[in-house]
């Protein structure tokens, strides 16, 4: 087991105000496996208002930290990378011609600049996903599934069939979201309620994973689920408020539990044979009162990694101190030391995106900082 504390945003400090300290375990093997697989992991915490960056460095793992206000739903899409945050959404764009003006003492293979922010309001946005080249996400206060518009706060272009209206009343806790090939399928809602916040009334049970172009409830009685995912030809879903993480046979509509783990899950993303699970310790609150990994006596924060066949814990990194809750994780695929720049201010503007036939008239030696 390694110890591993923070590497934070440019000028800023190692935790937060409350002066706890953004630090973490990790077993030896997980730089190893980023290694293998030529990839690192975005992990977002909106309890602590950071997006983490799990990337190998050497025998190490440097966890590396970024400041965003209540950061929940990622999605990647080739060079673009989405981030939901309390009231926008940002949209960042690798520039590879900045890798270099980064950090001088290493060696990045990505660098993700602000390219667009879109003002949602206060939406509660959860998962999000690509569609081709339209971005989804979950308006959860909304209770429904919406696009980006250059007019609106949101387009609302799908809500469960037991929701009646557009109201920003959280009626149904939608949360999750699966994009399968080129549309979104699967979504994942904490009960069947037309209320405002009647959800909550029957959490340990009312959970539904729901198919989005028939809107058929394909399985019910869930506790808190969050992550749908389709993956390995098998359905996958998180029985969150059991520490469960399972698959769902789409016919008959049984969950079978592949593992259990000691915390809230949510955040689910895979690799070969392996998949990426994010824990909460989850907070001494009404929300999560009455449910099974509530009762724990200890529970944990962090990234678990899994075999998706056996269900064993092949390793993890555990957040101690300041970060307790855990919403997404994502892989990035081919970026092994990204890099994503939000407060380096001066490095935001002397760097500038041009179409290729406007960088024919720029001097060759200016071309490296374009």
């Amino acid at each position: 087991m390694s110890h591993e504390t923070c590497e934070t945003d440019y000028g800023g400090s190692c935790g937060p105000s409350d002066g706890s300290q953004l630090q973490s375990v990790h077993t030896d093997n997980l730089p190893r496996i980023l290694d293998r697989f030529g990839c690192s992991v975005a992990v977002t915490t909106y309890q602590a208002g950071k997006l983490i960056l799990l990337r190998s460095d050497g025998a190490g793992l440097n966890t590396h930290f970024r400041s965003f206000t209540q950061p929940m739903g990622l999605a990647l899409s080739s060079s673009r990378l989405a981030i939901g945050t309390d009231m926008q959404i940002w949209e960042y764009h690798n520039v590879p011609a900045v890798n270099d003006k980064v950090d001088t003492a290493r060696t990045h293979d990505a660098c993700f600049l602000p390219r667009l922010a879109h003002h949602t309001g206060n939406i509660q946005i959860h998962e999000m996903g690509w569609v081709d080249n339209e971005l989804w996400f979950v308006n959860t206060l909304f209770s429904c599934l919406c696009t980006r518009s250059d007019e609106h706060s949101f387009v609302p272009c799908w809500r469960p069939p037991f929701v009646t209206a557009y109201a920003p009343e959280d009626r149904c806790h939608l949360n999750g979201m699966c994009v399968v090939n080129g549309e979104v399928r699967y979504v994942t809602a904490l009960g069947r309620s037309d209320t405002q916040g009647g959800w909550r009334d029957n959490k340990k049970s009312g959970g539904v994973l729901i198919d989005v172009p028939t809107g058929e409830i394909i399985a019910s009685n869930l506790c808190m689920p969050h992550s749908p995912r389709y993956y390995g030809d098998r359905l996958w879903v998180l029985n969150s408020g059991e520490g469960g993480v399972g698959v769902v046979d789409r016919n008959s509509g049984c969950y079978d539990e592949i593992a259990r783990l000691p915390g809230f899950t949510r955040g689910l993303c895979f690799h070969g044979r392996l998949a990426f699970i994010g824990l909460s310790q989850v907070r001494d609150s009404a929300v999560f009162s009455g449910i099974p990994v509530a009762e724990l006596e200890e529970r944990t924060c962090g990234v678990w990694v899994l075999n998706i066949d056996t269900g064993e814990t092949v390793g993890f990194v555990r957040f101690e101190e300041a970060v307790r809750e855990i919403f997404a994780v994502e892989m990035l695929p081919g970026y092994r030391f990204p890099d994503v720049i939000n407060d380096n201010r001066e490095l935001m503007a002397s760097s500038y995106v041009l179409p290729d036939e406007a960088l024919r008239d720029v001097p060759v030696g200016i071309r490296a900082s374009v």
